[in-house]
């Protein structure tokens, strides 16, 4: 296995110490997404704090407030996307709160920065379901997002999707 850096207790690093399958290369070696794609079947899971309609991915700020940097996170989604078989999955519980207020984490529109564009979104995973969002038109990413929603915001969402002209006639409810 290999990595760029650890940190945590000491019985991980008695485990890395001198053990011959375990190696520290360079970031610029660990993550790139050339490098990590010749893994067959590579599978990247991330986190994220929130996702648009449109399948973009906040996974660093909500609004003004900096939660992480980007880290690998493109990189280990771009190598595994183009991995054979591979598959790069965004996970996410449906909801936060924010003091007494719980609000969904699938929104109309980010509400930071986007970490991942809409046209790497590959999986999305809350506790609802997944879905695969590769290759699907506008609605049908809101389509799949929506059904993975916290269904308490699920109506809220829909008819967000038809203001903005992205959800089909034929789904209105």
């Amino acid at each position: 296995m290999i990595y760029t850096f650890a940190m945590g207790t000491q019985e991980l690093y008695e485990f890395v110490h001198d053990n011959p399958v375990c190696a520290s290369y360079p970031v610029d070696y660990t993550n790139t997404p050339e490098n990590i794609a010749k893994n067959e079947n590579m599978i990247s899971i991330n986190n994220a704090v929130q996702v648009d309609l449109y399948g973009q991915i906040a996974s660093e700020a909500i609004g003004d407030r900096q939660i992480s940097g980007s880290g690998g996170q493109g990189d280990f989604v771009a190598g595994a996307a183009k991995s054979k078989g591979g598959k790069a999955f965004i996970c996410l519980k449906s909801t936060r709160r924010i003091g007494d207020q719980v609000v969904s984490r699938i929104v109309p529109d980010l509400q930071g920065i986007t970490s991942i564009p809409r046209a790497w979104a590959f999986y999305v995973v809350t506790e609802y379901g997944k879905v695969c969002l590769k290759g699907l038109s506008t609605w049908g990413i809101a389509e799949n997002l929506i059904s993975i929603a916290h269904p308490d915001f699920r109506d809220d969402l829909i008819k967000a999707a038809a203001k903005k002209g992205i959800w089909r006639r034929s789904n209105k409810k």
